[in-house]
C-alpha cells in the first residue's frame, strides 16, 4: 500500500510576530521582511515538488503558498486556521503579565483565554482539518502535498498524532520551515497515527 507524503510548512513572518504579539485569528499580511525571508529560503533550499497545496484561510498562509508554490492553486481548509486568542489577540506577554486571566491560562488553570478558543477544541479542529486533507488526497489520487499552516497548528497536530511521540513544544518550526510526514492508510485509519520523516 502506498504512503502519502505531506509537507507541513509554517507561514512566513508578520509584523505582529516581530513584535512578539499573540497573533491567532487576526488576519495579518506577511511583513516585507517575511516576504524577503521566504524568497531567500526558496532560493537556498529546494522545497519539495508536490501535486497539491492546501492552506489555512488566513492571509499570511495564502501569501506564503503563493510565494513557495506560485504554479499551484491552493485549496483553503477552514479548519486549519490558527488558534483564537480572544482578548489576548494582538498583545504581548509583557502587556499581559499583570492580567490574572493570562496567568491562569499560561499556568493551565483555564483552557482558553477570555473570549478565545478552548485548547481541546482547537486540537480537535486541527485534527479534523488534517483529516479533510488526507481524505481529499486519497479520493483524488494525490500522493504528495504541502499544507501551509500556522506554528501552533503544526505543534498541536504533531503532538496529538505523530510518531515519534513528543510534547507540543518539541515540535516548533521556524518561518518557512516544517516537517515531512508520512501517512500510511492502514496505520492512519486504525490509530490516527502519522510518522514524521524529516524536517524541512
Amino acid at each position: 500500500m502506498k504512503t502519502y507524503k505531506i509537507y507541513l510548512i509554517r507561514h512566513g513572518a508578520t509584523d505582529g510576530n516581530a513584535r512578539g504579539e499573540y497573533i491567532g485569528v487576526t488576519d495579518l499580511a506577511l511583513s516585507l521582511g517575511g516576504v524577503a525571508e521566504l524568497t531567500e529560503l526558496k532560493e537556498k533550499i529546494q522545497y519539495p515538488f508536490v501535486e497539491k497545496v492546501y492552506t489555512s484561510p488566513l492571509l499570511r498562509c495564502r501569501q506564503t503558498a503563493n510565494i513557495l508554490y506560485p504554479e499551484q492553486e491552493a485549496d483553503i481548509v477552514e479548519n486549519l486556521s490558527e488558534y483564537d486568542f480572544g482578548e489576548f489577540e494582538g498583545k504581548t506577554a509583557l502587556q499581559l503579565e499583570s492580567n490574572p486571566d493570562f496567568y491562569k491560562w499560561t499556568s493551565g488553570q483555564i483552557s482558553s483565554p477570555p473570549g478565545g478558543e478552548d485548547s481541546t477544541e482547537f486540537a480537535k479542529r486541527i485534527c479534523v482539518g488534517f483529516h479533510e486533507v488526507v481524505e481529499d488526497m486519497m479520493a483524488r489520487g494525490i500522493f504528495k502535498a504541502a499544507i501551509i499552516m500556522h506554528g501552533g497548528a503544526i505543534m498541536t497536530l504533531l503532538s496529538c498524532c505523530a510518531l515519534p511521540r513528543r510534547r507540543s513544544l518539541e515540535w516548533t518550526s521556524d518561518f518557512g520551515r516544517g516537517y515531512q510526514v508520512a501517512v500510511t492508510p492502514t496505520l492512519y485509519h486504525s490509530n490516527g497515527v502519522i510518522e514524521v520523516r524529516e524536517e524541512i
